[in-house]
């Protein structure tokens, strides 16, 4: 990585999976912050501005996209790079991604490798912050014509 130092958070209710992706995204150059629920990352936001969120969905209490249209709120004028890292794989998980604003899907077990390569071009494509720079919107768009827009206005 050069230059800037990115901001990232991540957030699995899974200790060892955090904890792992944590350390290789510190490795790999990131500043990364790692919690295992969606309040605690809530709260660790108050004083960490992320760049990307890297979030599992299936999480106890507060799913991930709950989290990611939460932190999207927070961070509306600079909103980061979101990204799921979850088993879900299926075109019904896609659009809910997507209707949550996610950015990035990496489907479990994640290669790290590409998880580092995905983010670092998506924060930096993100300055400015573009309209749509999500890449799920575009593949289903491309994959599957119009997608649902029951979110849209």
């Amino acid at each position: 990585m050069h230059g800037k130092q990115y901001r990232v958070l991540v957030v699995d209710d899974n200790r060892d999976s955090a904890e792992s992706m944590g350390e290789f995204l510190t490795l790999s150059g990131f500043e990364v912050r790692t919690c295992f629920d969606g309040p605690s990352a809530l709260a660790v936001c108050e004083k960490f501005t992320p760049d990307a969120c890297l979030l599992d969905i299936n999480m106890p209490g507060m799913d991930g996209y709950e989290l990611a249209r939460r932190l999207r709120e927070r961070f509306a004028d600079r909103p980061p790079v979101f990204a799921t890292m979850t088993a879900y794989g299926d075109y019904a998980h896609l659009e809910r991604a997507v209707d949550a604003g996610f950015d990035l899907q990496f489907t479990k077990p994640v290669n790290s490798t590409e998880v580092v390569e995905q983010l670092e071009g998506s924060v930096r494509k993100s300055e400015p912050v573009e309209d749509d720079r999500s890449i799920l919107r575009k593949l289903l768009t491309s994959v599957f014509g119009t997608w649902s827009k029951r979110n849209e206005k």
